[in-house]
């Protein structure tokens, strides 16, 4: 018989999961990594006949994507254009990208998994007699791993043609130059420490689930368990 057994730990510990999945993948798919130096807005084109407005923007450069601002001559208009600058994975600017996309798409899919299965830990716990919870938290515990080579490993390809003519000629690995780091980078280090907090919270909603006061409630008969 299935048992809805429902905690504030357990759920706490299901959101987190699901917050943390999203959160590296959006990372992930960004081009918000590295904010470039300013430049004129018309300068994607190398035109500068148009009599248009010179206000700089800042051009954005992600693992696999970037972003960049094009005018339209006839209409004095200007858009931003995002979307991927490597049409296959041996594109990608740096050997060093290379390695931090695979480990961060590893890390990624362990934590979507662990998340789609948390929703149904609210029905089975276990599993061939090993706690759900237990083996979530294990495998979130290596997706942090993961993306922890991932995140170190991405600094190392600053120093890669790409990030130059962003960054200009002073960048190399682990060193900026003109450019900063945008908010992806920064979302994927917090979805990172959080994966680790989720991985040891999980102990404590096996706890929850396992206490006397839900073993109580099932020896009553009760099909539905919400305790806090």
């Amino acid at each position: 018989m299935c048992h809805v057994i429902v905690t504030c730990r357990s759920m706490l510990w299901t959101l987190l999961s699901i917050v943390v999945a999203f959160a590296e993948l959006i990372a992930f798919m960004s081009a918000d990594w590295l904010i470039g130096r300013a430049k004129p807005s018309n300068s994607e084109d190398g035109d500068n006949r148009t009599g248009g407005s010179q206000e700089p923007y800042h051009p954005t450069l992600g693992i696999y994507g970037r972003c960049t601002r094009i005018s339209h001559m006839q209409f004095s208009r200007r858009d931003t254009l995002c979307g991927p600058y490597a049409e296959n994975f041996s594109e990608i600017a740096s050997g060093f990208w290379q390695a931090t996309a695979i480990f961060l798409a590893m890390g990624i899919m362990i934590l979507c998994t662990v998340a789609f299965v948390s929703v149904f830990t609210m029905c089975v716990q276990s599993i061939m007699k090993k706690s759900i919870f237990n083996v979530c938290g294990l495998l979130q515990g290596i997706a942090g791993l993961f993306l922890i080579l991932g995140l170190i490993l991405y600094p190392a390809g600053w120093g890669c043609q790409k990030a130059i003519s962003y960054c200009g000629p002073y960048a190399s690995a682990y060193k900026l130059g003109d450019c900063s780091l945008g908010w992806a980078f920064y979302t994927a280090i917090g979805g990172t420490v959080l994966t680790f907090i989720c991985a040891v919270f999980s102990a404590q909603a096996e706890i929850a689930t396992s206490s006397d006061k839900v073993q109580e409630e099932i020896e009553e008969g009760k099909n539905l368990i919400c305790l806090l």
